[in-house]
């Protein structure tokens, strides 16, 4: 771990289960993924070692932010390591950074801990940060809405 390392942890009133589905699954993540104000119109998974994931973040002014990288480790329901980055404006991919999140069981919660490493300078992990604290505030709305008792004529959650 070095100072250009970002280390977040959380703790969702979820099951662990659920909390790695909403990772892995792209018709959930397309629920939460992005800092407050973005939306996800596009999100494939191909959820297997050596599969890519490729993201679309849209921001409030309509401008499109793309995302990807490779998974590297796979266990249900414990932990998820996979590559990110994020496109250049040239199209190719840009800085590649590794993130390990592990998902641990608290009485029925989900303790999940998000590790990113590394960074080329603090600025570019301070903004990942900010991004991802606010992702996360939305991950942890997302799980309150699939947990919440629907009335029993309301359609499935997609």
């Amino acid at each position: 771990m070095t100072d250009l390392d970002l280390t977040i942890t959380r703790v969702f009133d979820a099951p662990r289960e659920l909390v790695f589905a909403a990772w892995t699954e792209p018709d959930q993540l397309v629920r939460w993924f992005g800092p407050k104000g973005f939306t996800t119109p596009s999100c494939t998974v191909k959820l297997v070692e050596g599969g890519a994931w490729r993201t679309c973040i849209r921001d409030a002014d309509g401008v499109e932010h793309w995302s990807g990288g490779v998974y590297h480790e796979i266990t249900p329901p414990e932990r998820l390591v996979f590559s990110f980055a994020w496109d250049e404006p040239t199209g190719g991919p840009g800085h590649d950074t590794l993130v390990t999140i592990t998902f641990d069981d608290r009485d029925g919660k989900t303790e999940m801990t998000f590790h990113q490493a590394i960074f080329r300078t603090a600025g570019e992990r301070d903004g990942h940060e900010e991004g991802w604290r606010e992702t996360f505030d939305d991950l942890g709305a997302y799980l309150g809405e699939v947990r919440r008792p629907l009335p029993a004529d309301h359609p499935p959650l997609q």
